[in-house]
């Protein structure tokens, strides 16, 4: 069993009955999933920077992307409908604790001059998102092969039915919220 989860388990979601006080163990929020997203807009002059942001996503998330398609065409940045324009991958399960462990134990404390994520992304109905400026602040992603600087972003789709909750959660489980 992951670490993560199984700090869940045992530490966050008892502490969560206890300060919302819930009637059942079902009640206290789960994460659900997590959607990695990288934007390419660079796609449409230059198709192989799609293919090295979906190599980077896969070494990062560990499992395939999906490549994201243009739903209308917009004349003013030469995008017609129907070109690929992005990459993203939604992740699930283990492969979901296994992620958010790295992003919060590992990834975010590379990051320069780092304070904190922000405390004010949240979205209303309990799910948080997170924007990264550069894909190298995860191990796997080797500095010397990166010919470009990409950032990403993560969104985490909760169970919570308010931010309250959500935030709650998050920083029971380690999140560093900015103070």
């Amino acid at each position: 069993m992951n670490r993560l989860k199984e700090k869940f388990v045992k530490e966050v979601q008892p502490s969560m009955i206890e300060k919302f006080n819930y009637t059942s163990s079902m009640q206290t929020p789960k994460i659900e999933k997590i959607v990695l997203n990288m934007g390419v807009g660079d796609a449409v002059s230059n198709s192989k920077n799609l293919d090295e942001a979906v190599a980077e996503l896969e070494l990062i998330a560990g499992q395939k992307p999906v490549i994201t398609r243009a739903k209308k065409s917009i004349a003013g940045f030469r995008l017609r409908e129907g070109m690929a324009i992005g990459t993203k991958v939604t992740l699930r399960g283990e492969r979901m604790y296994d992620f958010l462990d790295k992003l919060i134990s590992v990834s975010l404390p590379r990051v320069r001059d780092f304070r904190g994520v922000s405390a004010k992304a949240f979205d209303g109905r309990g799910n948080y998102t997170l924007g990264i400026k550069e894909q190298l602040i995860f191990p796997e992603i080797d500095y010397d092969q990166v010919n470009r600087v990409r950032g990403l972003d993560i969104v985490i789709v909760t169970t919570a039915n308010t931010d309250e909750e959500a935030r709650e959660m998050l920083t029971q489980m380690g999140m560093p919220f900015a103070k």
